[in-house]
């Protein structure tokens, strides 16, 4: 009886278990199938050149020509988003089970960390003794006291505002007098300030009508020149491809206006309807500096406001220092707005 039911149960049987395959030995069969594979550099050559090619893009923006539809513009406008592809690249390279596409892939993520590495960290700091802010607030908005209100609700102690229409100009006017009594809107650019304004002047950006000005902001600290600007739009079109001469001329004049300011101390606001990358704003760019590149916490993407995928906006400053720069949330434009804190 008791060999009968060993053997119907099998409980007979002597010796150990077979031992179960734990995270380990799975591990170290991908390895031994992977280095056992005769084709593991052999397949995914064109995974790798896509590899290469995404570094070269990064590497070498500035040398993508801007005959052609205006492509290297349009590739520096979006350029942090080439890192989207990284993962896209290692998914297909590891299906692949191709070592090639995966040792290529080392060169974007290496040469993207090295371009934008810099913006994934929190650079702001405390201190400061101005603080500034941008808008633009949008022809169509619906709501101008709310989004007037949101933005001197950052604290800060000057405002500019671009894309204001006639018929609405009244309707900032109210929402920030009681905050700000020193004010000028020139054309569809406005500016706000706590302390005294003087010099306030358009400034002639090759439009035809007026979308820039400036101003001299005398603070606690001392003079400042403010400018404010809303440079052309750009358009993608399938027949034109980047349309952007309008914008780069506007920022060529821009760039002039400012290189022949007097006062040492300059803050820039305003859309500039470009990013730093962008080489077509390098009269502009070249003589100024970013406070959200050197004092901002990420990207700060501005625009658009539902899914930000640039920074367009931007404050830009030469002879004062950046302390911290930010966005706020959504109002109801299509732009975000933008801070920055400021040592004078």
């Amino acid at each position: 009886m008791v060999q009968a039911y060993g053997a119907d149960t099998g409980n007979d049987r002597v010796g150990p278990e077979p031992e179960r395959a734990g995270p380990g030995s799975r591990l170290r069969d991908l390895r031994d199938r992977w280095t056992r594979d005769p084709g593991i550099w052999r397949r995914g050559i064109v995974l790798a050149l896509c590899s290469v090619l995404l570094t070269l893009v990064m590497a070498f923006h500035a040398r993508i020509p801007n005959t052609i539809g205006n492509l290297g513009s349009l590739s520096e406008t979006f350029l942090p988003w080439i890192g989207v592809f990284v993962p896209l690249l290692l998914v297909l390279g590891l299906v692949r089970r191709s070592a090639t596409a995966l040792i290529a892939l080392l060169l974007p993520v290496v040469v993207w960390f090295n371009v934008f590495g810099g913006l994934l960290t929190d650079k702001s700091g405390s201190g400061g003794d101005l603080t500034v802010a941008t808008h633009n607030v949008n022809a169509d908005n619906p709501d101008p006291k709310g989004t007037a209100r949101t933005v001197a609700d950052s604290g800060a102690d000057v405002i500019a505002l671009e894309e204001l229409p006639s018929g609405k100009v009244a309707a900032y006017k109210a929402a920030l007098a009681d905050r700000y009594p020193y004010h000028s809107v020139q054309g569809t650019v406005g500016l706000w300030s706590k302390y005294p304004m003087s010099g306030t002047r358009p400034v002639d950006i090759k439009m035809g009508w007026t979308r820039a000005m400036r101003s001299t902001v005398t603070t606690p600290e001392g003079k400042v020149a403010v400018y404010v600007a809303h440079l052309p739009s750009v358009r993608v079109k399938l027949h034109a491809g980047f349309t952007a001469n309008q914008r780069d001329d506007s920022a060529d004049a821009l760039g002039e206006a400012i290189s022949g300011e007097r006062l040492g101390k300059v803050i820039l606001l305003g859309d500039l309807n470009g990013t730093m990358n962008d080489r077509a704003l390098n009269g502009v760019t070249a003589q100024m500096r970013s406070t959200q590149g050197a004092a901002g916490d990420g990207f700060g993407f501005s625009w658009p406001a539902s899914f930000p995928m640039a920074r367009i906006d931007q404050i830009l400053v030469k002879g004062v220092e950046p302390m911290s720069s930010w966005t706020l949330g959504a109002t109801e434009s299509d732009h975000l707005p933008l801070v920055a804190r400021v040592e004078l």
